[in-house]
Formats: structure tokens, sequence, C-alpha cells
């Protein structure tokens, strides 16, 4: 095991000595990180029906950079990420067995599908009651403030 170690620590070093050095004509830009290379942009679908007014419809929200058709995508982005930041799933489902009240929010409904942080979300959204309705708030651009 120590000679393989040894081995192994020898011909590192060997390669090592062997690769090329940058040099003053080097002048291509830096590559892309390497992670950016297999996660996919941040990208969301968001439609919400139910809610009333303007608010109705189906958004395409990008981040970094913020853009899309949502009507708020900085504070959209902005409210996705510091929930992430607290260590929150924004798109977690309800707590299975948590006790809520039976307080209806109304009848808006929204999903949202796409990719953020690299993994897929597919959620939805309601106001059917007490858990619901603050799960909803909790994102909050990211779904338009809706009163009862």
């Amino acid at each position: 095991m120590l000679r393989r170690l040894a081995l192994t620590a020898a011909a590192s070093v060997a390669a090592l000595s062997a690769a090329p050095t940058a040099t003053a004509a080097d002048t291509d830009p830096l590559p892309l990180p390497l992670s950016s290379l297999f996660t996919a942009p941040d990208q969301l679908t968001i439609t919400v029906q139910g809610a009333g007014g303007d608010t109705d419809g189906t958004y395409e929200l990008k981040c970094g950079p913020a853009g899309g058709t949502h009507p708020n995508p900085a504070g959209a982005c902005g409210r996705l990420e510091q929930r992430a930041a607290e260590g929150r799933d924004p798109f977690a489902p309800r707590q299975q067995g948590a006790m809520c009240t039976m307080q209806y929010g109304g009848p808006a409904t929204a999903h949202v599908t796409g990719v953020w942080h690299g993994r897929p979300v597919d959620a939805t959204y309601s106001r059917s009651d007490g858990c619901e309705v603050a799960r909803w708030d909790a994102i909050v651009p990211v779904l338009p403030a809706v009163r009862a």
C-alpha cells in the first residue's frame, strides 16, 4: 500500500513537471468555470391562475442575470437566492402531516417548472389553507402578492 502511494505520487509529480507552462503569448480569455458547463441556467416558467387582475398568466423567469417576461425578474431572483441563503428550498412541497389553519386565501393557483440551481423544478402552489398561503407568501414576488 505504501509502495503504491509512493509510486502514484512520483507519477503525479512527473506528469505535472512535463505539463506545458503558460507564456505571454497565451492571450485567450479565461474559459468558463467547469461548473457552468455541467449545470443548466436558472430558467423557470411560472403559470398563475385565479389571482385576478393582470397577475394571471404565464411568465418566464431567468436568473443570473435576471430577465424574462416576469413582471419583476430582479426581485424574484433575489427572493429565490435569499431563500437559498437561509437554507430553505423555495420549491419544497408542503410538509407531510403539518397542522394547518383552515384559513382560505382565495382561488389562486400557480405552477412553477424549469431548472433552478441545476436541478429540475415542478412545484404547485395554492392558497387553500394556512400552510399553502404561507408557502405562497414565502416566495413573493416570484408569485404575485395576493389578498383573499
